[in-house]
């Protein structure tokens, strides 16, 4: 038995798939939600990289999807997992120089580290990074 599993954004459907795993960071802490999960719905951590993994079985198990995501929510029934976020990337749809450059700018916007570390915009574009696998 598998996930579905929906990575979605008010415009678009980022990507819907099944998965094995689904692995997340909320305000309440890192879940991850297999097969039989009971219903939980919970707040997505700023700056979130939300992981999908391969079913169980699969000759290539490893992440399937790797997803930077601003903000959101995360549902889980049924063995349906749905991902909302107000803005995401698919890891391969990120631009690591563009994400330098915003992680710069809201850097610098931030004023000081403290309100960087905090900052929203900060923590999206290094996640934006993890994505892709480069240092934040």
């Amino acid at each position: 038995m598998t996930l579905h599993v929906e990575l979605l954004m008010p415009d678009r459907k980022l990507w819907s798939g099944e998965a094995g795993l689904v692995i997340a960071k909320t305000l309440d802490g890192d879940i991850g939600v297999q097969t039989g999960h009971s219903p939980v719905f919970g707040i997505l951590s700023p700056g979130s990289l939300v992981r999908i993994r391969e079913v169980p079985g699969d000759d290539n198990p490893g992440d399937v999807v790797r997803a930077a995501v601003r903000d959101g929510f995360l549902s889980v029934t049924d063995n349906r997992v749905s991902i909302l976020a107000s803005v995401g990337q698919l890891a391969g749809d990120v631009d690591v120089t563009a994400a330098r450059a915003d992680l710069d700018a809201a850097t610098a916007e931030a004023g000081s580290q403290a309100a960087a570390d905090e900052s929203t915009e900060v923590r999206y574009a290094r996640a934006r990074l993890r994505a892709v696998g480069e240092q934040a």
